[in-house]
């Protein structure tokens, strides 16, 4: 769900908003220095590492927190860039909670929010590592359990840009505000997908395939499309279907994030 509600003196809009985890997601390693530099290993096709936001996470850590050691950041991508599924917000989220522990740090959990705020406006519902109801600009955020559905996650081939659909003068900017229990029992809807359909055709295609088979969804501003099914199976014999120019897979809904698995193992064996 992505409401848009009207547009702030910023420019920014005011949004109510619903997160999905998935139990799928890029998969970073972090390698301490008593360097102080802060490095990306590999390239990433369109980004610098410069601008990568893991790099970007790990220097606002390290100057905040006046920590004088560095890291090596190993990245192996899986979420698809550019297709409106949170993958750099959620490694720059990944980054400052991994950091924090690495370096021991002491952030609290909602300091950390607050600096992945400035990184992007999603990175906090990645650091709070929960799937969640979000107001504001998207940052408000009140957890939320979901049914843990399986969902078939289809990526046209085009990157939709976010800045470009919300500056779209035809984006209706007053959509009434409901609530969670309002969403829980009528669902909701993407304010985003009308224009999208327009302006971006394989993506408009994307979802004329998948609505063959089951509801079909704009995650974000896209450019990916969803459906989600009870079981497994369902989702992948729709996976089977998929025509060969389209990259499609499964992944299975979750409340927590993935990461709080790996954080807690990480402090027990701090603690042994």
């Amino acid at each position: 769900m992505l409401h848009v509600l009207g547009r702030r003196d910023d420019g920014y809009h005011c949004l109510q908003t619903v997160f999905q985890l998935l139990d799928f997601g890029d998969e970073l390693q972090f390698f301490p220095s008593d360097d102080p530099a802060v490095l990306r290993e590999g390239d990433l096709e369109g980004v610098s590492a410069d601008d990568d936001l893991c790099v970007r996470a790990a220097r606002l850590l390290q100057a905040r927190s006046g920590y004088t050691g560095g890291v090596r950041i190993r990245l192996r991508k899986s979420v698809p860039i550019g297709a409106g599924m949170g993958g750099g917000s959620s490694d720059a989220a990944t980054t400052l909670v991994a950091l924090n522990h690495i370096w021991e740090t002491g952030f609290a959990r909602n300091d950390l929010a607050e600096l992945g705020l400035t990184l992007g406006a999603d990175v906090p519902v990645f650091i709070q590592g929960r799937s969640a109801w979000g107001e504001g600009v998207g940052e408000v955020l009140t957890p939320i359990a979901l049914p843990h559905h399986w969902f078939l996650i289809v990526v046209p081939a085009c990157s939709v840009a976010t800045g470009e659909i919300f500056a779209a003068p035809e984006l209706t900017r007053n959509t009434p505000p409901t609530t969670i229990a309002g969403f829980l029992a009528r669902g909701g809807s993407n304010d985003c997908e009308a224009i999208v359909r327009r302006r971006y055709p394989p993506v408009a295609a994307a979802l004329e395939w998948l609505g063959h088979y089951a509801r079909a969804r704009l995650t974000g501003t896209g450019g990916a499309v969803f459906a989600s099914f009870e079981t497994e199976s369902e989702a992948r014999r729709v996976l089977a279907a998929c025509p060969p120019e389209l990259r499609a897979f499964v992944a299975r809904g979750v409340n927590e994030s993935p990461l709080e698995a790996r954080l807690a193992t990480a402090r027990a064996a701090r603690r042994q």
